[in-house]
């Protein structure tokens, strides 16, 4: 299949508008039609229900959604991966969510490039639904994730476990009301824990879904919050910020997933540096 006929497809899903997405990929309304009508008789069912105020996705569009999502991502994988090959042989795609990016894969992500100089590394962040999805595409070859729950096909490996811990930047001497109180989002598990445990917070005066980022704030302002314990180990120990004694601590493992088809030559050196990365945590 065409990929621009998925690619049309999901601009006219997004928009509502045949008009509209012609402008916006800046071709004719009439090609817009022809390709959508294409790809309704490759399929053999209508995608959209046409009307003087637009065009509306049906059942069977609905479901043709996620794979064209799927079918544009693969192809500009290919892409990247076609236009690196001269200079970079070896390429690998990373996704995990944003909380495991700052202060670990990161710093995981120089020593790569140091031990295997010729890699190229596309990084992601995203929930774990979404990337799980992504590896059985194959437009990612690793995920680093808590709690997955991934389909057959891959396989799932126990990393380390991460500890949220409650710091705070004001005084020891200064009270502190739920005002100032800072929820960062550290994904669905940690906020669904965090309401049963915290309820008082469930409105926060300051809610931020920046992740590692939430630190700069809460040592700009004087605040408490919680942090992954390695992002902030060094700053309780320069006395940045202080811990709070007998504080609620949440525990989340982290397992990095990858598929169980696959290169082990070229997988098995990527995996050991990650799994030394995650060994110098404890």
């Amino acid at each position: 299949m065409d990929v621009n006929l998925a690619r049309t497809f999901l601009v006219v899903a997004e928009t509502g508008s045949f008009v509209d997405t012609a402008r916006k990929l800046n071709i004719t309304q009439s090609t817009v039609s022809a390709r959508i009508k294409g790809l309704e008789d490759l399929l053999g069912r209508p995608l959209f229900t046409r009307s003087k105020s637009g065009a509306e996705l049906t059942g069977a569009g609905e479901l043709f959604q996620k794979h064209a999502l799927a079918m544009v991502r693969v192809w500009q994988q290919a892409q990247l991966q076609v236009s690196l090959a001269d200079q970079h042989p070896e390429h690998v795609s990373v996704g995990a969510p944003m909380s495991l990016w700052g202060g670990f894969l990161l710093k995981w992500v120089t020593g790569l490039r140091v031990q295997i100089p010729g890699i190229a590394v596309s990084a992601t962040a995203g929930t774990s639904p979404m990337l799980s999805q992504r590896l059985i595409e194959g437009t990612l070859d690793l995920a680093i994730m808590y709690r997955p729950s991934p389909p057959p096909g891959l396989t799932i490996e126990h990393l380390f476990d991460e500890e949220f811990v409650l710091v705070s930047s004001a005084k020891p001497s200064t009270r502190r009301g739920v005002n100032d109180y800072l929820l960062v989002d550290w994904g669905a598990d940690f906020l669904q824990d965090h309401a049963a445990a915290f309820p008082e917070h469930a409105n926060p005066a300051i809610s931020l879904d920046l992740g590692p980022m939430g630190l700069d704030y809460l040592l700009a302002n004087e605040c408490s919050g919680y942090f992954p314990a390695r992002m902030v180990r060094k700053l309780i120990a320069r006395g940045r910020v202080r811990e709070p004694k007998r504080a609620r601590k949440f525990v989340y493992p982290v397992y990095m997933v990858y598929p169980e088809t696959r290169n082990e030559e070229a997988y098995e050196p990527i995996l050991r540096g990650l799994r030394r990365a995650a060994a110098k945590l404890g």
